[in-house]
């Protein structure tokens, strides 16, 4: 299956414990777009995302993300993908134990970076991105919430992704961080990489240039 677009979605269901979660969604996400997903709680919208990271098998229908087949994917190739696709939770994930550099450093590690002034160069990067560079060697527990996620997608833009996936990640911030969070990820949109929000803050859907759709019972709504 080849697409022109780096989220295709053709019919495609998906179970969990046998139950079905996600019903015949089709979905196509282009190059640069920005997407908000909105859905109440138990929706499907973190389904919806776990499926194009590869942690929800896709059993029926056909499904791509970032050029490759998502529904023929082998364990093997879970991490390729995923090097391509930058994600961002709620609740951080942050190693609370680590500088805010030694966390990015440890996913540049895992990813097989291996010269030392490059792994430095690309830290210092992210972290001018994100508008964060002075925290470099803050630790998670010295600083605020929204810094905490400026942190989280830094980590998350690293290895340059196509795709930024954002489960909730305002959630936990007061509105004036939800909605700097919200305008550096349209940022990141207009720069190239594709993102896909999903949100309950009904506040931060008013971002121009931006397409919003909505899930229910696992089932697409709008798009």
């Amino acid at each position: 299956m080849s697409s022109k677009y780096i989220i295709d979605y053709k019919n495609v269901s998906s179970f969990y414990n046998k139950n079905k979660v996600l019903e015949n969604i089709n979905f196509q996400l282009s190059e640069g777009e920005f997407v908000f997903l909105v859905g109440t709680v138990g929706s499907g919208k973190t389904s919806l995302l776990k499926t194009i990271y590869a942690d929800l098998p896709i059993k029926q229908g056909e499904a791509q993300a970032v050029g490759i087949n998502l529904r023929r994917i082998k364990s093997k190739n879970i991490p390729i993908l995923r090097r391509d696709i930058g994600i961002v939770f709620q609740d951080f994930n942050l190693l609370m134990d680590r500088s805010v550099r030694d966390n990015l450093k440890f996913v540049l590690e895992a990813t097989n970076w291996t010269d030392l002034s490059e792994i430095e160069d690309r830290i210092s990067e992210v972290l001018r991105r994100v508008k964060i560079a002075d925290k470099i060697n803050s630790m998670p527990h010295e600083l605020s919430g929204g810094e905490r996620q400026r942190v989280v997608i830094a980590r998350a833009i690293l290895n340059k992704p196509k795709l930024i996936i954002a489960d909730e990640p305002t959630g936990n911030l007061d509105q004036k961080s939800a909605q700097e969070i919200a305008n550096l990820l349209f940022e990141f949109s207009q720069q190239g990489s594709s993102v896909i929000f999903a949100t309950h803050n009904r506040d931060l859907l008013k971002s121009p240039n931006s397409r919003i759709i909505k899930i229910e019972n696992g089932a697409l709504v709008g798009c």
